[in-house]
């Protein structure tokens, strides 16, 4: 009998016990870890967020009947997309289970949720479930060459990041098969699409001779994949440059650098621990006289949360201090605010001045 792909077996294993229960007449019930903040550390050392250990049990009852059967029917489609070499992107997972009668799904957010629990639970990734995101992966531009492999003919692709005249190369939803030629000297991840275009359109990355990454606002999986191996395999830094607010901060670049709490089983392979944040930041907006905007409620609830609940926040005075800082200032700055000395002030001084600063940065 041939071996069975790992995600497979691991399906079959968690349907074989909840078979046994039923057989033995006893309550079936399926074991997941707790994906959230209050079930994980932070040590430096590894570089990202590690589950404490604390689970959640989803047993059959009356009560979650339904969610159980949902959960079952995803396993059962996990398992066929595997065993076909297929794939389903989560929207289109969400729509499969219109046909499962009862178990249907009635949101999309509802049929993400149980994906991420089986997950969890299976301690893989989607992409090895056979779930593709919908997002897009971020872009790149300047001085690498992505090498990929032409599944049909095996030949070699080259995709040189240098020679795009409009647009720039855009990461695959799956990138363990891309393999790199570059010299640069960093990465530089840019959090917005309008900053990205600006560095690309004036070729920032020929004088700086870096690797340019628009992250989009929070970096999917495979982008913040991307970075982390471009970063391992060519041992060349990662810098951050986000607006200068608690989301850009405790969202796109916490998550760049150590993960999240909800994926926290794969956290070490999704996040770049090496990266160092550097714009923009509380201290920037008062150094630099930038056009702000008022903090919102929003913004200064997200600085208390992570105070009080993110570990990553807690480790670091630093970060601790800054956030201290944004909400005393009752101010923050976009990326764009730089604009108001000169449109390519980022590039003809900001940026220059950063990079020659590292006691600027934050980690």
């Amino acid at each position: 009998m041939a071996k069975q792909p790992p995600v497979i077996q691991k399906i079959l294993d968690e349907a074989g016990n909840v078979y046994k229960s039923i057989m033995g007449k006893k309550q079936p019930k399926l074991e997941m870890p707790l994906r959230s903040l209050s079930n994980v550390t932070y040590d430096p050392k590894d570089g990202f967020f590690e589950l404490k250990g604390q689970k959640k049990s989803r047993t059959l009852t009356a009560s979650t009947v339904k969610t159980f059967a949902q959960t079952l029917r995803m396993m059962l489609l996990s398992k066929e997309l595997v065993k076909t070499d297929d794939i389903a992107t989560k929207r289109e997972a969400y729509y499969v289970s219109k046909n499962w009668g009862d178990a249907r799904f009635i949101e999309q957010p509802e049929s993400d949720a149980v994906m991420d629990d089986i997950e969890a639970m299976l301690m893989v990734n989607r992409e090895q479930m056979g779930f593709t995101p919908e997002e897009k992966g971020g872009e790149i531009a300047g001085a690498i060459t992505v090498i990929e492999t032409d599944p049909e003919t095996k030949k070699e692709i080259k995709h040189d990041c240098t020679k795009f005249v409009s647009g720039a190369y855009s990461i695959p939803s799956s990138v363990e098969d891309l393999h790199f030629e570059t010299k640069a000297n960093f990465i530089l991840a840019i959090e917005t699409a309008g900053m990205f275009q600006r560095l690309v359109k004036h070729k920032y990355w020929r004088n700086a001779n870096c690797v340019l990454i628009s992250l989009g606002g929070v970096p999917t999986r495979a982008t913040r994949r991307f970075i982390r191996r471009l970063s391992d395999e060519m041992k060349i830094p990662v810098y951050a440059f986000t607006d200068g607010d608690p989301y850009g901060w405790l969202n796109i670049y916490r998550t760049l650098k150590v993960g999240s709490g909800n994926a926290a089983h794969i956290n070490k392979y999704f996040c770049v621990p090496n990266a160092k944040f550097f714009g923009i930041t509380a201290k920037d907006i008062i150094d630099y006289k930038l056009p702000t905007h008022p903090l919102k409620d929003v913004d200064v609830k997200r600085v208390k949360d992570g105070m009080k609940n993110d570990p990553f926040v807690q480790h670091y005075k630093e970060w601790q201090q800054a956030l201290n800082d944004i909400v005393a200032l009752k101010k923050r700055a976009e990326q764009q605010a730089l604009a108001a000395f000169g449109l390519n002030f980022v590039i003809t001084d900001y940026l220059p001045q950063k990079l020659e600063n590292p006691k600027t940065w934050l980690p």
